[in-house]
């Protein structure tokens, strides 16, 4: 197998302005998404605030913390909707100096990447936050400590807990990885697979406080799916 011949002729120089070129490209796609998304605050925040129950409001003390939220949320925005592109130019900066065979897995890997991040945020959006803001929002230490909840605060466990839950789903790819590169085999998570199960339930009952076993098992038998996934795809010794 032979490297594509386009690389050969191309200088470190050449390389470097090729990409810079993308990376302009990248931010230029992300700006671009960015302010449109900024444009479409109405349904926007319609969407980002659905998972509150009907009649519940948020509160601002900081004069400046709504319009800041709103440029935090539409750049995050702006780099999910640019992403598919930006990945897409990257892939093609680096797709000339790979083999071919390296050319297919590595785009096996980038788009199941991005399918798994897109679920794990998604079951977030749906399952998890909704259930995990409805508790820990209505939680009481005391009667005389009243909840009012503020919009970073809001936001904050949204992304966080999106960011979580699409790393989390990235399991089977990290394992492929370093499956590929002799890092990891069949046999070692086979062998520690009952203390990956623990962690996974410890960490959704982290994530998930509402005290409910189907909601944990909920997000706990997805993720160690994922993981009885990896260990079919990892090669044996």
């Amino acid at each position: 197998m032979k490297r594509s011949n386009s690389v050969s002729g191309l200088s470190f120089w050449d390389h470097l302005d090729e990409l810079r070129s993308v990376l302009l490209k990248s931010l230029a796609a992300w700006m671009i998404a960015s302010v449109a998304a900024f444009c479409f605050k109405q349904p926007l925040f319609d969407l980002i605030f659905r998972p509150l129950a009907e009649g519940q409001q948020l509160i601002n003390i900081d004069v400046t913390a709504q319009f800041f939220t709103h440029v935090q949320v539409a750049l995050c925005v702006g780099f999910v909707v640019a992403l598919p592109l930006i990945v897409a130019w990257l892939y093609g900066f680096v797709a000339p100096a790979l083999y071919s065979n390296e050319k297919r897995y590595s785009l096996i890997f980038v788009l199941s990447a991005l399918m798994l991040f897109a679920v794990g945020v998604a079951l977030n959006y749906f399952v998890i936050f909704p259930l995990s803001f409805k508790m820990l929002s209505t939680y009481q230490v005391s009667d005389i400590v009243v909840n009012h909840i503020s919009l970073t605060s809001y936001i904050s466990l949204l992304l966080v807990l999106s960011i979580f839950l699409g790393l989390m789903f990235e399991i089977p790819v990290l394992t492929w990885l370093l499956a590929k590169l002799g890092i990891l085999r069949r046999e070692h998570l086979k062998h520690y697979r009952g203390h990956v199960f623990v962690a996974i339930l410890i960490i959704a009952a982290v994530i998930t406080p509402t005290g409910d076993p189907f909601t944990l098992l909920l997000v706990t038998m997805p993720i160690y799916l994922l993981y009885e996934l990896s260990i079919i795809i990892a090669p044996a010794r």
